[in-house]
């Protein structure tokens, strides 16, 4: 309860005084406490007449007032004074100093002041005025030695004030860095974003387009207004996958990512290729090895590619037979892709809505392949249709547990 009390009037104190407040009404009372002490001590330094001593006392403290809103008047109020006091008032005998303690600490700080806060000109104004006020009525040789000392004092205010500047510069440049190194992060998942989106959405939406536009051939006694429902499936999922291309290039993300979802590997291509086979592309594949031989990163970005390199043969080349074979191996793992030429140009033209895809598939194999030191080309065939060949790294050591040995077929379709 003690401390709940103490942190309660704590806050309530500073909802009372802001902190800038807080300052001033510091300043306001070490002015207070000053003038309490110059005024009685007055009598004992100059031949001051009574009446006037609040004045003189108030001109040689008040300008600690401006200390914080206006050191420059403040200075030039206190230098004026101490300029006029001794020149006006006799000092007392056993008194040889020119001017009060008080005034003489004020006139100190407030030359600090200076040095922190304003302009380099006006700083060596006050530097050099008040050296030669210490000179001109400071006793003996003790005006030399108060020159080395405000000479010290405004040095001190310098490196004070250019050490202030620099912290806050290289704050600046660190808050600066940080936002581009966050914008660039944002592009950087954004781009990953729209390469996974490419990969994921188009690969099964091309799959339902081949559905659709298969299913006539493939199903029996389909009556014609099942066709047609199939056909107006198949258009509506073409359009659906223009759009998301062209969203693609306006990606947008909100920064909430769905990272519970477990990222695929190369121990699901199997089954990446029966689902693909039973939408009816006509394809067979050859496995070798085991996918253990890859690491995870290696296995997703094969993953990607071979997913993609489907979409691509079943929404470039319906109807063409694709054939897979992927080698795992200690030191790198070999997939090769390969379609024939399209079986009905007229499909082709629908499925690509007549005009280019303009996607990023092949670029984003490239960059997936790149992504883990691997290699990725993609061409025509000179005898038509078109190959995806990649190699990308394995993971030593060789034949790793649970690997298989013994080649993985599966027959066209």
């Amino acid at each position: 309860m003690g401390i709940s009390s103490r942190t309660e009037k704590a806050t309530r104190v500073r909802r009372l005084v802001p902190p800038g407040r807080g300052v001033d009404v510091t300043i306001l009372a070490v002015t207070a406490i000053l003038y309490s002490i110059a005024w009685p001590t007055l009598q004992v330094t100059h031949d001051v007449p009574v009446p006037i001593m609040p004045i003189v006392s108030a001109l040689a403290v008040f300008p600690f007032v401006l200390v914080r809103a206006n050191p420059a008047l403040g200075w030039a109020v206190s230098a004026g004074s101490a300029v006029v006091i001794p020149v006006a008032f006799d000092r007392l005998p056993g008194y040889d100093f020119p001017w009060q303690v008080t005034h003489v600490l004020v006139l100190l700080a407030l030359v600090l002041s200076v040095s922190l806060r304003c302009a380099l000109p006006v700083v060596a104004v006050t530097w050099v005025a008040t050296v030669l006020l210490f000179l001109v009525y400071a006793p003996g040789n003790d005006g030399i030695g108060w020159g080395v000392g405000l000479t010290a004092i405004v040095v001190f205010g310098l490196l004070i004030r250019w050490l202030v500047l620099s912290r806050r510069q290289l704050a600046k440049q660190e808050e600066v860095s940080e936002l581009e190194r966050a914008r660039r992060t944002i592009l950087e998942e954004k781009a990953k974003i729209a390469r996974d989106l490419h990969d994921v959405v188009a690969h099964h939406m091309s799959l339902v387009v081949v559905q659709a536009q298969s299913a006539p051939y493939r199903v029996d006694d389909v009556s014609p207004s099942a066709a047609a429902e199939f056909e107006s499936i198949g258009a509506t999922a073409r359009e659906a996958l223009n759009e998301i291309r062209g969203m693609l290039g306006v990606l947008r993300s909100d920064g909430v990512l769905a990272d519970d979802a477990p990222a695929p590997g190369a121990g699901d291509i199997t089954t990446l290729l029966e689902n693909t086979q039973r939408a009816g592309v006509r394809l067979s594949w050859q496995i070798l090895g085991g996918a253990d031989a890859v690491s995870a990163t290696t296995g997703l970005a094969l993953y990607r590619i071979v997913q993609e390199s489907l979409s691509n043969a079943s929404r470039h080349a319906p109807g063409s037979e694709v054939r897979v074979r992927l080698h795992y191996a200690p030191d790198i793992t070999y997939l090769e892709v390969v379609n024939d030429e399209a079986v009905d140009t007229t499909a082709t033209r629908a499925s690509t809505g007549g005009v280019g895809t303009g996607g990023h598939g092949i670029t984003g194999m490239r960059d997936r392949a790149v992504g883990v030191s691997g290699w990725l080309d993609a061409r025509p065939r000179s005898g038509g249709g078109f190959e995806v060949v990649a190699r990308l790294p394995g993971k030593a050591p060789a034949d790793p547990p649970g690997g298989s040995a013994f080649p993985v077929t599966g027959p066209a379709a």
